[in-house]
């Protein structure tokens, strides 16, 4: 689909700079301009596509949605979805978790929102779609959900509201206070279509930074990283190269359009897509900013348990992807 892109990328590099196709510089610029122009052109696309979804189906929608019907079960997926269709990292989607518990929703349901919202999204797609294929993008949207779904449940049935914080405690138990009901606009989709439109192109303006530099970071891996590099430390398929993955991503932090051109050079490098994604994930879910903004709403424990239960189920992911992906 993007073959003219890539044809660009190396007319732009080899003829018109004429830098060598052979050399690791002209091998990494092709793939930097190429990566850039697929990402950016996919992140846009799909962002007016989830703008016209959140438009129609907005937080608030969601969250009388949730308290004022018996789902049985369900508002764990609907949770998660709602998480996979906002475009928020780790970081931004803790304000929204505050709101959820202060509109009365369960904590596991919330929990499910805050798993999910990192490690799948808009964003994270496009750039997932562009690098890895349709097959790939849909099992680990589908992973991703199920993991927020499972951690939510889990998270649910240990009743850990006594481990919120004073504040929180307090926003719950006046939750009456909180301004309710959503007023939609009632203007015909081609009028709303500008603003989401705009909406759309100011949101990839403002990752266009991490994917550039996500990108320059693949492509510098990509054309100057030896070939045994990674296979070396994390390629060679021993049960404890996933958890120990997931434990050197916790310090970093990054988005989705930051890691995900990074995964991609990885995986070509040798280390096993599972172990990868494994990575990816717990950069983007369990980070170091993120606990800080949880320390607002939940104890030192109920933190611990959280960042436990999630590492838990990425891990859990990572062998499932390994799996997976050796029978491709």
């Amino acid at each position: 689909m993007f073959d003219w892109l890539q044809s660009f990328a190396d007319w732009l590099i080899y003829q018109v700079i004429g830098i060598g196709t052979e050399s690791r510089l002209g091998v990494a610029l092709s793939f930097f301009v190429y990566d850039v122009l697929k990402i950016l052109i996919l992140l846009f696309l799909i962002t007016v596509l989830m703008g016209i979804v959140n438009a129609y189906f907005p937080v608030e929608r969601l969250r009388d949605f949730l308290n004022k019907r018996k789902l049985y079960g369900l508002e764990y997926f609907f949770a998660s979805f709602f998480g996979a269709i906002t475009p928020f990292c780790s970081c931004s989607s803790v304000p929204l978790f505050i709101g959820f518990v202060q509109g009365g929703i369960p904590l596991g349901v919330t929990f499910a929102f805050l798993i999910t919202s990192p490690l799948v999204n808009e964003i994270a797609l496009a750039i997932f779609l562009g690098m890895f294929g349709i097959k790939f993008t849909l099992i680990y949207a589908i992973t991703g959900i199920l993991l927020g779904m499972l951690g939510g449940m889990v998270l649910g049935k240990l009743n850990l509201e006594r481990f919120l914080s004073d504040w929180v405690q307090q926003l719950i138990q006046n939750k009456n206070k909180v301004q309710e009901g959503f007023e939609s606009e009632k203007a015909p989709f081609l009028k709303r279509l500008p603003h989401i439109t705009q909406e759309a192109w100011g949101i990839v303006k403002s990752i266009v930074l991490y994917v550039i530099i996500g990108i320059a970071i693949g492509a510098f891996m990509h054309g100057y990283v030896p070939e045994n590099f990674f296979e070396e430390y994390l390629g060679d398929g021993q049960w404890w190269t996933v958890p120990l993955a997931v434990i050197l991503a916790v310090p970093l932090y990054a988005n989705a359009a930051g890691i995900i051109p990074v995964i991609q050079v990885m995986v070509v490098k040798g280390i096993p897509v599972g172990t990868a994604i494994a990575f990816m994930m717990a950069t983007i879910g369990l980070s170091i900013p993120e606990g800080t903004l949880l320390k607002k709403v939940m104890s030192m424990k109920l933190i611990a348990i959280f960042f436990g239960t999630v590492a838990f189920f990425i891990i859990l992911s990572g062998f499932i992807f390994n799996m997976v992906f050796t029978t491709l």
